[in-house]
């Protein structure tokens, strides 16, 4: 059986996923034989229900791919690592600003959901040197993963072009739940979660959830809108 998200209207879904949450950074990254400098370039963009972000290059997986990369002690780990457990996987970099400003909440949902064993992995697509810095200044206390190399390609296994930062919700059986693009607020976050503890108590179907979620993203997103256009 084909994945619901893989077939045209899955895409369709996912792209009213997209659509709600609006797109703030894109990295450029000039590849080389041996590739050494990023180009950074933050494009700001409101949200807005009329101007989309470019949709996914490929199809959004149906569960976590097997994506292999290093923490900042050189170790290569997977994301099946941390399979058994609700999972955020937060693509982001130290140069971007969106990025920065969404990691205290990060750090807050990690203590506040630890009973749960929910867990959060960052996969940063920078330097290792910058990462390292970053980590050890703000104290990040959830596992980060270096994407200096291989960042791309990581992203690519989640159907993304080089959008940051975005984040990926999946549930204990590494189910992508939904794809949030663009700085991670508060009410949304609240909003997934919650939908993601249905989904592990069996009070929800899966399909159920994304459609939930659709909806409250996309509510949510036009209220931040028209606040910020007040």
């Amino acid at each position: 059986m084909r994945s619901r998200w893989a077939s045209p209207a899955g895409v369709l879904a996912l792209a009213g996923i997209l659509l709600g949450s609006g797109a703030l950074g894109f990295l450029i990254y000039r590849l080389g034989p041996q590739p050494k400098t990023v180009r950074e370039s933050v494009l700001p963009v409101r949200p807005a229900t009329n101007v989309p972000p470019a949709p996914p290059s490929h199809p959004i997986p149906e569960t976590l791919p097997d994506v292999a990369l290093p923490d900042l002690s050189g170790m290569s780990h997977r994301l099946a690592e941390w399979s058994g457990k609700p999972l955020v996987v937060n693509f982001w970099a130290t140069w971007c600003e969106p990025c920065r400003r969404e990691i205290p909440l990060l750090e807050d949902l990690r203590r506040e959901n630890h009973r749960n064993t929910f867990e959060i992995v960052g996969i940063a697509i920078d330097h290792r040197d910058s990462v390292e810095k970053y980590v050890r200044d703000m104290g990040i206390d959830y596992p980060v993963l270096v994407g200096e190399r291989g960042g791309l390609e990581a992203a690519a296994a989640f159907g993304m072009e080089p959008v940051l930062p975005f984040s990926v919700f999946a549930d204990a059986q590494g189910r992508i739940v939904t794809l949030k693009i663009g700085e991670l607020h508060r009410d949304e976050a609240t909003l997934i979660l919650a939908r993601l503890a249905d989904v592990g108590a069996g009070r929800l179907s899966l399909p159920a959830a994304r459609q939930q979620i659709d909806a409250a993203m996309r509510r949510l997103a036009v209220s931040r809108a028209a606040a910020g256009s007040d």
